[in-house]
């Protein structure tokens, strides 16, 4: 299971893609709005590789602070395999398996609660599922 990316939740995209982008030389890679809603905006290290998704969810209760991370992403060859695996380690079911395009995902939550997406791509890229729904 390849640890993808991290996604943080923002209150304002404009402002914090500045910010990474201008302040700390990260690059802006592809974007686009959830199914749910929600806009998505990938930004990349040019030089390690790393992506840090950021996630604006219009409509949501009121952004608080420390609501900042949003979940983990992983890669997954076998998505109820996978499931099925952390449940046993103490995980809890966010929202069930479903799919947004040619990608299956579920959202998990750790045993301390922070979120964990993991998504089976149906396709030849390998996009974070949160990407899908442009």
């Amino acid at each position: 299971m390849p640890f993808e990316y991290t996604g943080i939740r923002v209150r304002d995209m404009a402002r914090s893609v500045r910010f990474y982008t201008e302040g700390l030389g990260l690059r802006a890679g592809p974007s686009g709005r959830m199914t749910a809603g929600g806009l998505w905006q990938e930004l990349r290290d040019p030089v390690s590789g790393a992506v840090l998704e950021l996630n604006y969810y219009p409509g949501e209760p009121p952004y608080r602070e420390g609501d900042e991370l949003d979940h983990l992403g992983f890669r997954v060859d076998r998505l109820e395999e996978a499931m099925e695996r952390l449940l046993r380690l103490g995980a809890r079911v966010r929202i069930p398996p479903f799919r947004e395009g040619s990608d299956r995902l579920v959202f998990l939550t750790d045993p301390d609660g922070v979120c964990v997406e993991l998504y089976e791509s149906g396709s030849d890229e390998q996009p974070p599922a949160s990407r899908a729904g442009d």
